[in-house]
């Protein structure tokens, strides 16, 4: 069955926004800390994190990737 936005219960409206606006906010403190660190400090092209961080629909897994892994300390 194909849910819709009218199908969908005020909880579970709730939530989907939520998740959504955790996965922005994590998208976005990825690529502002991106845009501040010089590429020495990080971790693969810094070209290819910029692109696939805001188009990767990732479930904030690539955000969580790029803070755990991508980033040289």
């Amino acid at each position: 069955m194909l849910r819709t936005w009218r199908n969908l219960s005020p909880t579970q409206r709730r939530l989907v926004i939520t998740v959504g606006a955790l996965e922005a906010a994590a998208k976005a403190a990825a690529l502002i800390d991106l845009s501040r660190r010089p590429a020495s400090e990080i971790r693969g092209p810094k070209l290819l994190w910029a692109v696939a961080l805001p188009t990767v629909n990732s479930a904030g897994l690539l955000p969580a990737a790029y803070f755990l892994v991508g980033r040289r300390r």
